[in-house]
């Protein structure tokens, strides 16, 4: 047996081992009580992920070779620098030269504008201000799509099923065949309501909702559990959705 085909065993049986799996969802209560995610940072900017979820997304970067991702929801701008700078990684290794991340946010604030426009991997970003579901700023993402051979998308802004829902029509399409749309805080379903007193989402109202809502009517996507077990600690459990069609 092939390394390849022993972890892919590996992190089948994770899925089965329900000892395993509740130990990590302990885990995730009590991290996310703890705001566990602000402890990271990537290249000096703070980037609110879990270490897990940043390994995965560099896997994925690696396999797919994007020459464009697209993600939704700046905040300091540790995420748009990770994917900057595996982008970079990719081109030093034969990859796309001019490969680029586009940011969307309703708001950039000035302190994070100014950070992420002075860091060394800005020349692989663009940052557009405004709602991530307004027509003028997706026309302007899709437009910059129509040059660009394999797309990744990352949806991380606003939380609500219908914000992430209408997400999901206006950015998941784009998605190339064999790249990914990466719906990230579907772990807010699982988590008890008290958990976000202060946020219009929790559970029933959340990315994970939205998910399940979309994939009823867009079979070209399929949840990638394999990642998922893999993790395990995870803030993306079926937020992993793999175009396949």
């Amino acid at each position: 047996m092939s390394l390849e085909d022993e972890l892919k065993k590996k992190m089948a049986l994770n899925g089965e081992h329900e000892e395993f799996k509740a130990s990590t969802r302990e885990f995730m209560l009590t991290s996310i009580r703890h705001k566990y995610s602000y402890n990271f940072s990537w290249l000096g900017r703070p980037i609110i992920q879990y270490p897990q979820d940043i390994v995965a997304m560099q896997e994925i970067i690696w396999q797919v070779q994007p020459d464009l991702i697209i993600e939704t929801g700046i905040a300091h701008g540790g995420s748009l620098i990770l994917y900057a700078s595996m982008l970079e990684l990719n081109a030093a290794c034969g990859g796309s030269k001019d490969a680029e991340v586009v940011g969307i946010d309703i708001e950039i604030r000035s302190h994070n504008r100014k950070a992420i426009e002075e860091h060394p991997m800005f020349r692989r970003i663009s940052m557009i201000e405004g709602s991530s579901i307004a027509s003028d700023v997706i026309a302007e993402v899709i437009e910059k799509t129509r040059v660009r051979e394999r797309v990744l998308v990352c949806l991380d802004s606003n939380h609500t099923h219908a914000h992430v829902l209408a997400e999901l029509e206006a950015y998941a399409p784009l998605a190339t065949i064999g790249s990914y749309c990466v719906v990230l805080d579907t772990i807010i379903e699982d988590m008890p309501a008290d958990l976000f007193p202060d946020r219009p989402w929790g559970p029933g109202n959340n990315p994970k909702t939205a998910v399940w809502e979309y994939l009823k009517t867009h079979p070209e996507f399929k949840i990638d559990k394999s990642i998922e077990h893999k993790l395990l600690i995870t803030v993306a459990p079926d937020g992993y959705l793999k175009r396949v069609g």
